[in-house]
């Protein structure tokens, strides 16, 4: 059984058309069913999952709740109670949090049912999932290539419809890349929109929660349920959020959306650019306005995005030392311990956190982390002017389509420029969007657009109308038929 859209399912358990169970189940067949060729989910909690299905379709209150009955995949670095949480990494293997995150009580408060944990890269450091731990995930639409990262078991769980929605966590991309790779939607929300409370950190001025759907109408509703204050992240805002169902219908008739065409001009491929023109055509049909913008420092954001979150994840990473977090093996010196913890990490999360120990170190500070942060200064600055005359930015999710697994593992600088147009989002704080718009070689390729701070509503609604005027986001990938 394909699952509907979370819409359809709620509508269908507050009926009592079909019930929490009947679609938990199907979820979790569906799950039995193509996991072990992708490679989506690290953890299935069905037991767990079928124990809280029995408890919706039971309870009195039923009717209220947004995502009744919704079952839903969430990315192993965010905090489940009672559920193994490895964040992609041995060091935190058979970890099993005391607590929930924020966005876990959220979900659960709104009937949705959560059915396992993906399968990320390592502590969300990477661009393909094969980072992980426990394997790379695989692309449904062609198994031998990647399906994003770091969040790319969330991306591939909502593609094949083993669940409808999902959730995952960005830190320069990790939600946007693999849902332009996987042909699904993804949101990175404004820094502070979703708490960060639960989520294990990597860059903590830069780490996101955020949402997959396989439609704009259903990523709202969960964007819905996810916004709003929590007085255990002082970075989150303390306004609730609009109602962003209300505008989704609006149009975009008026809507101006810029295009730095100088950033798009190399290293991007000729389908990703044709697919990405003929999305402009459409939004210029629907009433907006095409207008060429400058950001001048967008070119240098990727190196530092690198050397800012490598300086924060060294500095996070230090709890996994055998005393708080990570099995302790036996040695006879303190420093024998950490080493005998810290061995586990993989190779790219050793990389990162000798390469941001080193630009944190004296003599180089100043010379890297702070030159880092003043230019970061510069790119929010670049967006600043560029939504004085613009409502949205448009550039393409990704420069390319998804690559062959192992193209890139070798060559880490590479992979990072898989980012080079989500970065920017993360580093400014702002709200940026991904969804499908077409196909080169027969992948996916995803249109992102970027907005003002905490105008999530904006991009919503410019998604839903692209939605209604093409049918990339209905497409299925040959795995999931």
């Amino acid at each position: 059984m394909t699952l509907p859209d979370a819409h359809e399912i709620r509508r269908a358990v507050s009926t009592r058309a079909l019930s929490a169970v009947e679609l938990c189940r199907a979820s979790l067949e569906r799950i039995s069913a193509l996991n072990p060729a992708l490679n989506a989910f690290i953890t299935v909690a069905a037991d767990r999952a079928l124990e809280r299905a029995v408890r919706l379709d039971a309870s009195a209150d039923r009717p209220a709740l947004p995502l009744l009955g919704v079952p839903i995949a969430v990315k192993d670095n965010i905090c489940t109670r009672g559920i193994r949480t490895t964040a992609g990494s041995r060091v935190l293997d058979g970890y099993e949090p005391p607590y929930d995150a924020a966005v876990i009580e959220r979900l659960e408060n709104a009937g949705a049912i959560v059915v396992g944990k993906t399968n990320c890269d390592e502590f969300a450091m990477g661009s393909s999932t094969e980072h992980s731990a426990f394997g790379p995930s695989r692309n449904p639409w062609s198994p031998d290539r990647t399906p994003g990262g770091s969040s790319g078991g969330s991306a591939v769980a909502v593609a094949t419809r083993m669940t409808p929605l999902a959730l995952g966590s960005e830190t320069g991309g990790s939600v946007r890349q693999p849902a332009a790779l996987c042909g699904v939607s993804g949101l990175k929300p404004t820094y502070g929109r979703i708490s960060r409370y639960g989520l294990i950190a990597f860059s903590s001025s830069m780490d996101q929660v955020g949402p997959f759907a396989t439609n704009i109408a259903d990523l709202a509703a969960l964007l819905q349920v996810l916004a709003g204050p929590d007085h255990r992240d002082s970075t989150c805002l303390t306004e609730a959020p609009p109602d962003y169902a209300a505008t989704l219908d609006d149009g975009i008739t008026g809507l101006r959306v810029g295009v730095p065409r100088d950033f798009l001009s190399d290293g991007v491929d000729p389908g990703v650019r044709d697919a990405f023109d003929v999305s402009l055509e459409v939004l210029r049909a629907a009433g907006a306005s095409i207008l060429d913008i400058d950001l001048p420092h967008a070119r240098y954001a990727t190196p530092t995005y690198a050397i800012v979150a490598m300086a924060e994840a060294s500095s996070n990473l230090g709890r996994y030392d055998g005393v708080r977090f990570g099995p302790r093996g036996d040695a006879d010196t303190l420093n024998g311990m950490y080493l005998r913890t810290r061995a586990l990490f993989g190779r790219e999360v050793k990389r990162r956190l000798m390469l941001g120990t080193y630009v944190l170190s004296g003599g180089y500070y100043d010379a890297y982390y702070v030159r880092a942060q003043r230019v970061r200064a510069l790119l929010r600055q670049d967006y600043d002017r560029a939504f004085e005359a613009v409502d949205v930015i448009a550039t393409p999710t990704s420069p390319t389509t998804a690559f062959p697994l192992g193209a890139r593992i070798e060559d880490p600088l590479q992979m990072y420029l898989a980012d080079i147009f989500t970065t920017s989002a993360n580093l400014s704080g702002l709200p940026a969007l991904s969804v499908p718009c077409g196909f080169a070689d027969a992948l996916p390729v995803g249109l992102q657009l970027t907005g003002r701070a905490w105008d999530e509503a904006m991009l919503l609604r410019v998604g839903a109308e692209y939605e209604r005027r093409t049918a990339w986001h209905l497409q299925l990938p040959p795995t999931a038929v």
